[in-house]
């Protein structure tokens, strides 16, 4: 959650942490700070509030150094205050952290008995006054972040900085994310790679249990246990900066949802032959005797990437034949799951670096299962911990509500359900290339789907103001009815529920009256019949019913008031096209009610603490 910059080189560092913080943003937060070299000490700028209320608090100084640290934290330990903002000190240590020390209240009690005075609530303070009082016995700086991190129980990424070694950033990571920039001259450090996408593209990622030593002169990477070198590849991110800024689009998930045809694209791209009519599984990482092997799949998740694995479980369990279980990430390691021989674990997450999420994959892997990571960003702890990896090549989503890495999460699905049906016989040739040709057209017809924005539009002019809001869905989409209304509730702030429509009379139906807007998802398919019954139901008790609907759908009109039409696709597809109209609703409601679509209050992008 929280953000992290760091930067050595030749340039002001100020700007370049202020500009890094704000590519941040997006991560959610609520205070921000700075650390820097100035006259041989380090000074730090911390406020409550927003960057731009750093940066005002700031204005009148003149400051200027070639070194520094930034940081935007989400509160956790403490509440939101100048004095628990990072960065934090003690003596000449001063550090910026992200991730949770489990242990910090033992440790902080062992400390103050020591002598050492806390000005914060935080847990991050405590790993300050560690390295300060290693430093005090006589160790140098890395041996003594060294030491103090020997104690330390829990995730973290670390920035820190030493006023006896102004030209000196340690950048330490477990469990949460840290990459280094490699630029001509100038190093960076940061929790994500667009804080310094704009003055590199060349990376190199941290694992676990590795510390970087970083100075004007280059970058040396070690062990922490052990001081054993470590050789690091630099990979170089494909992303332009342009693919992170808003690009003229009012907010970046406007621009997100836009992008969708686009991302699909390169997610499908190589991913398949038509004319052999397979899925290339090297995409995968896998092997076609993998598949055959497997009898079971687990599919955990958070969030809209648990809505991906609901609708992955029909994928799977219709095309493939194989029996699925869906759990949601936070809850799969304390049920103390069964997972029998031959099964695969499939973990989704847009970010890779989801705690819950990463935490049930090692607790799959602890219990000998296979994970595949279906995940977006290259280099993420999912996937190089993960035994298999596809990654959806969506492009950097910045705006909290996730859009397009949602539907190439479905787009990737779909390939995988394909791939194992293909496998154990369930679809021939000619069955696997009608679908093929189906996935080769949706990127239009998400395109199509995007020229209902201005009617989207005119129904969220009429309905932004009410409290409550129902979304109804049967089979396949009803994880989109559930993808609907956790887009609308967390940017828009208006309570929603998502139901299964079959449902409905147990429960549900007793809110429904005349200030209730009900939007029911009826496409073409085995169950709208069902649905339309449902639809009647909202419609007698004087419920407002908004429909969307397959194109030529005729029986929807004199059921809803409003009506959305989406082109025709196959099945399995419906919910990637069914999800279109769904993100734009969310998008103007939370505009017309002067929301902070991009950064919902108390939400983060990545969410890496439990």
């Amino acid at each position: 959650m929280c953000g992290i910059i760091g930067y050595i080189g030749k340039q002001n560092a100020i700007p370049i942490l202020i500009n890094g913080l704000k590519r941040l943003e997006y991560r959610g937060y609520d205070s921000a700070g700075i650390a820097f070299f100035q006259d041989n000490r380090i000074g730090v700028r911390r406020c409550a509030g927003k960057i731009k209320d750093l940066e005002a608090s700031i204005k009148g100084e003149k400051l200027k150094s070639i070194a520094g640290l930034g940081h935007t934290r989400w509160a956790t330990h403490g509440k939101p205050s100048e004095e628990n903002a990072h960065p934090h000190r003690a003596g000449g240590i001063v550090l910026v952290h992200n991730g949770i020390i489990e242990n910090y209240f033992e440790l902080k009690e062992e400390l103050k008995k020591k002598g050492h005075v806390f000005t914060s609530e935080t847990d991050t303070e405590v790993i300050c006054h560690l390295i300060h009082s290693y430093s005090q016995n006589g160790l140098n700086f890395e041996d003594a972040t060294r030491e103090a991190l020997k104690h330390v129980e829990g995730a973290y990424a670390v920035g820190i900085i030493n006023e006896k070694e102004p030209q000196k950033i340690l950048a330490v990571k477990k469990d949460s994310p840290l990459v280094i920039g490699i630029g001509k001259g100038e190093f960076f450090i940061a929790s994500d790679i667009p804080a310094f996408l704009k003055y590199t593209k060349d990376v190199i990622i941290l694992d676990n249990g590795e510390m970087a030593s970083i100075t004007h002169k280059g970058v040396s990477i070690s062990k922490i246990s052990n001081r054993k070198p470590v050789t690091k590849e630099i990979t170089k991110i494909t992303w332009s900066p342009a693919m992170a800024e808003k690009g003229g689009y009012r907010h970046f998930m406007l621009k997100e949802i836009h992008e969708q045809p686009r991302a699909i694209a390169d997610t499908i791209r190589g991913r398949f032959s038509l004319e052999k009519a397979e899925v290339n599984l090297e995409e995968f990482s896998m092997k076609e005797s993998d598949l055959k092997k497997l009898n079971k799949i687990f599919l955990v998740a958070c969030g809209t990437s648990w809505h991906s694995a609901l609708v992955g479980k029909y994928m799977i369990e219709e095309m493939a034949r194989v029996p699925c279980e869906v759990d949601i990430a936070s809850e799969f390691r304390y049920r103390k799951p069964l997972i029998p021989r031959g099964s695969l674990v499939i973990v989704i997450t847009q970010s890779g670096e989801t705690a819950d999420t990463l935490a049930a994959q090692r607790e799959s892997q602890k219990l000998g299962a296979k994970v595949l990571s279906i995940c977006n960003v290259v280099g993420s702890t999912s996937s190089r911990d993960a035994d298999s990896v596809f990654f959806t090549h969506s492009g950097p989503e910045i705006g909290v509500a996730s859009t397009k890495a949602f539907t190439t999460q479905l787009t990737g699905l779909y390939l995988f359900s394909i791939a194992l049906a293909k496998s154990k016989g369930k679809l021939g040739a000619h069955e696997i290339r009608e679908l093929f040709n189906e996935l080769l057209y949706l990127p239009e017809k998400v395109e199509q789907s995007l020229r209902l924005n201005n009617a989207v539009l005119k129904i969220a002019k009429q309905f932004y103001r009410v409290r409550d809001f129902l979304y109804l869905g049967r089979g396949i989409n009803y994880p989109i009815a559930l993808e609907g209304a956790l887009k609308l509730k967390e940017i828009s702030y208006i309570h929603a529920e998502g139901y299964p429509a079959g449902e409905m009379k147990h429960g549900p139906i007793a809110l429904i009256d005349n200030n209730m807007p009900v939007l029911a998802l009826a496409p073409d398919d085995n169950v709208l019949e069902k649905i339309l019954s449902n639809m009647e139901e909202v419609k007698s008790r004087g419920g407002k019913l908004i429909a969307v609907a397959t194109e030529g759908n005729t029986k929807v009109l004199s059921r809803a008031s409003h009506i959305l039409s989406l082109p025709k696709t196959n099945y399995y597809l419906t919910p990637i096209i069914f999800s279109i109209p769904l993100h734009l609703l969310a998008y103007h409601m939370a505009v017309l009610r002067k929301c902070d679509v991009d950064q919902p209050r108390n939400l983060a992008k990545s969410v890496t603490v439990e």
